[in-house]
């Protein structure tokens, strides 16, 4: 492994990691560790401190959603974790004729999470494609708020239309594109963690947005074989392409390593960076390529968990009821 000389020539680092676990595991949790501190790009994003809750929401005065502004043409919105503890991560990108929006969040009410207001105000006159990381509620609440609005387009997850407006001819092989007008946007199938699951590449920042696929936190994997060769996919796509940084659609760990917050929490001091060093898919893809079946993997900021019988049943029934 590259840049991991400095793990392998230090016998006492190696020793205090848990003896039950193989060298070679030790080994590429160690050099990921080393990827996650030694990766500085983009430090605006990587020292961003986001709003995180509160132990008593009762008193919390954070919006409803907040609002970075990467740059006049790109944007990261967060939902407050005193209204969902889910707290995901939206993107917003824009182009020269339209603007694309990732995920709607996970509440309905435009009253307490104005989304559409927020999207609208940043975008203007353009036309505003809506599209989705993958369908599960924490990502799409607030489409009711898009519908049937002038000028907006909204792609339902896993709806009938949903490849032919990504561009996506061959699932899960092929790739889409999406043109905002001066900005060309590459959609990656990624299933796995759901089956309508996609990451999208953007070229003007070098973002690789990846929804719940990857993200730091903990990533529950419905299906490991399509999970195995998503993870192999971006792998090859961050190894070929320039790529800054990934952005996922939660954060779930602190900035400790292996130190994650409980279920259902609404506040998150000292959380982790969002953005995940590229390095970390090749890792990734490494250790799930020992793993033909499903078992647990632990990576510095992440950890991949795969779904039980009953996590997959209910995912399911889920989806059948948005039908």
């Amino acid at each position: 492994m590259a840049n991991c000389s400095f793990f392998t020539d230090n016998v006492n680092l190696l020793v205090k990691l848990r003896s039950f676990v193989r060298f070679d595991r030790c080994l590429a949790l160690a050099c990921s560790v080393f990827a996650t501190v030694a990766f500085s790009a983009q430090p605006m994003l990587q020292d961003k401190q986001w709003n995180h809750g509160s132990a008593d929401c009762a008193v919390n005065k954070d919006p409803a959603i907040e609002v970075h502004s990467y740059s006049s043409t790109s944007y990261i919105l967060r939902q407050n974790k005193c209204q969902s503890f889910e707290a995901p991560f939206m993107y917003l990108l824009i182009g020269e004729d339209s603007a694309l929006l990732l995920d709607t969040g996970a509440t309905a009410d435009a009253v307490a999470f104005p989304l559409y207001e927020t999207v609208n105000a940043l975008v203007g006159e353009k036309h505003l494609l809506v599209v989705h990381s993958h369908g599960h509620r924490d990502h799409i609440a607030a489409d009711p708020q898009f519908d049937n609005r002038e000028g907006v387009t909204l792609v339902t997850a896993g709806g009938s239309g949903n490849l032919e407006t990504l561009g996506i001819m061959n699932w899960p092989d092929g790739e889409g594109r999406i043109d905002l007008g001066g900005r060309e946007l590459r959609v990656i199938p990624v299933p796995g963690h759901q089956e309508e699951s996609i990451a999208i590449y953007d070229p003007e920042t070098q973002w690789l947005l990846t929804g719940d696929t990857v993200y730091p936190g903990l990533i529950y994997v419905k299906n490991w074989d399509d999970y195995r060769m998503s993870i192999a996919r971006l792998a090859r796509f961050a190894s070929a392409n320039d790529v800054s940084m990934v952005l996922g659609a939660h954060i779930e760990v602190t900035h400790r390593q292996g130190e994650y917050y409980p279920v259902g929490t609404s506040y998150q001091p000292e959380e982790a960076p969002l953005p995940i060093n590229p390095a970390t898919l090749s890792l990734m893809h490494t250790e799930l390529e020992k793993l033909p079946k499903a078992n647990e993997v632990e990576l510095a900021r992440l950890r991949i968990i795969p779904m039980n019988l009953m996590q997959r049943t209910l995912t399911d029934f889920a989806r059948w009821m948005m039908k």
